[in-house]
C-alpha cells in the first residue's frame, strides 16, 4: 500500500478558500518557551501560529492533520495542540538523521503538479499565493518539508503494512458482504479411504481415525496423505485440485467453506468411502462486484492498520526523546 496524500491538499483549500493569518496576531504576543524538544524549542507564539493556521485553513501538512475531526480536536484542547508540534519536531529530527532531504528539483516537480491538478499554470499558483501573503519560498519550503515527512512515514510504517488476501477476505465475511452464497475458488488435498476394501465403512472409518491422530501428533498432511492414503488416481501431497463453488457435493463444501488455508476436516463419509480434506488455499472468485468491495476493503483495513502502526511509531520517537514541557 502507498499512502500518496501529501501536503497539496490542504495548500489548494488555502488558495481557493481562506486568507493567510496577518502577522498582528503574533507580534501581540509576550513569547516564551513551552517545550524544549531535544534540543529544539517550541514557543508561545509557535504555538499559537499553528492555532491560528488551524483556524484559517492555512499552511498545516495533511500528514499530521489528516481530517477536520483532528483539527477540531486540536483546536479545542491546548495540551493535544501542543503534542502534534513536538511530534512534528521529532518527525523533523528523524527526517534529517535519516538524510531523507528533499532537492528543490522534486519539490518543483511537486509544485507543478499541484497547479496542474487544479488546472493552474506555476504562475498563477504562485499569484493566488501571494494574494493571500504568502511568499512562494515560504510555500516552497512547507512543500519541501511536507515532502521528506511522507518519505520517512512511508519507509518506516507504511511500506512494512501488508494487507493478504485472506485478510480481505476475512473482513468481507465479517461485515456480511460475503455470503455463504457468495462463489468461491478453493484448492484442496484430501486423504481417501475406500469403503469396499477389507472391514467396509467400518474400516475405512478406523483407517481415518488413525490418520486423523497423525495429523493431531504434528505429521505433514503430505506425509500423511502418502502412508494412508487409497485414491487410486492419488497425487503427491494428495492434492485433489481446484474446484469452484457448486463444483464439489453440498455436505463436502459446507464442510470445507470455512476451513482457514492449512486447516483440515475431520473424517466425511461421501459416496465411496472416507475423505479426509485439507484447505490449501480459498479465495472469492473474479467478480466486478465483489473485486470493488474487495479494493474498498483493502483500502479501509490498509488504513487502519496505518493509523495504527503510525501512532506506535510516534510513541517510540517520543520516548526515545528529551521532551521537556515548561507549565
Amino acid at each position: 500500500m502507498t499512502r500518496s496524500r501529501s501536503a497539496s491538499a490542504c495548500v489548494i483549500a488555502l488558495v481557493l478558500l481562506t486568507a493567510f493569518a496577518t502577522s498582528t496576531f503574533a507580534a501581540e504576543l509576550v513569547d516564551r518557551i513551552v517545550v524544549i524538544v531535544n534540543e529544539e524549542i517550541i514557543t508561545l507564539s509557535d504555538v499559537a501560529d499553528f492555532e491560528n493556521r488551524l483556524k484559517t485553513g492555512g499552511l498545516v501538512d495533511d500528514q499530521l492533520v489528516p481530517d477536520d475531526a483532528t483539527r477540531q480536536a486540536l483546536l479545542k484542547d491546548r495540551d493535544v495542540l501542543i503534542k502534534k508540534l513536538i511530534d512534528a519536531r521529532l518527525i523533523d529530527a528523524e527526517v534529517k538523521k535519516q538524510g531523507l532531504s528533499v532537492p528543490i528539483e522534486r519539490v518543483e516537480q511537486e509544485v507543478r503538479a499541484i497547479a496542474k491538478r487544479n488546472n493552474m499554470q506555476r504562475d498563477d499558483l504562485k499569484n493566488a499565493l501571494l494574494e493571500k501573503g504568502i511568499s512562494f519560498a515560504v510555500y516552497q519550503d512547507f512543500i519541501k518539508t511536507g515532502l521528506e515527512r511522507q518519505s520517512l512515514v512511508e519507509k518506516s510504517v507504511t511500506s512494512k503494512i501488508k494487507i493478504s488476501e485472506d485478510d480481505v477476505l476475512a473482513a468481507l465475511i465479517a461485515d456480511g458482504r460475503a455470503s455463504d452464497t457468495q462463489a468461491f475458488e478453493y484448492s484442496i488435498a484430501h486423504i481417501y479411504f475406500l469403503e469396499n476394501k477389507s472391514g467396509g465403512i467400518d474400516g475405512a472409518k478406523t483407517r481415518a481415525a488413525q490418520a486423523i491422530e497423525r495429523l493431531k501428533s504434528g505429521a505433514p498432511f503430505d506425509r500423511v496423505a502418502a502412508d494412508f492414503s487409497e485414491d487410486p488416481n492419488f497425487e503427491v501431497g494428495g492434492v485433489l485440485g481446484t474446484f469452484k463453488s457448486g463444483e464439489l457435493s453440498n455436505e463436502l463444501e459446507k464442510s470445507i467453506g470455512k476451513l482457514a488455508p492449512g486447516e483440515w476436516t475431520q473424517p466425511l463419509p461421501t459416496s465411496g468411502g472416507i475423505h479426509i480434506v485439507r484447505m490449501i488455499k480459498r479465495r472469492l472468485i473474479a467478480d466486478p462486484r465483489i473485486e470493488k468491495e474487495k479494493d474498498a476493503t483493502r483500502a479501509r483495513l490498509g488504513e487502519k492498520a496505518f493509523r495504527r502502526q503510525y501512532d506506535i511509531w510516534l510513541e517510540l520517537l517520543r520516548s526515545e526523546a528529551s521532551i521537556r514541557i515548561n507549565k
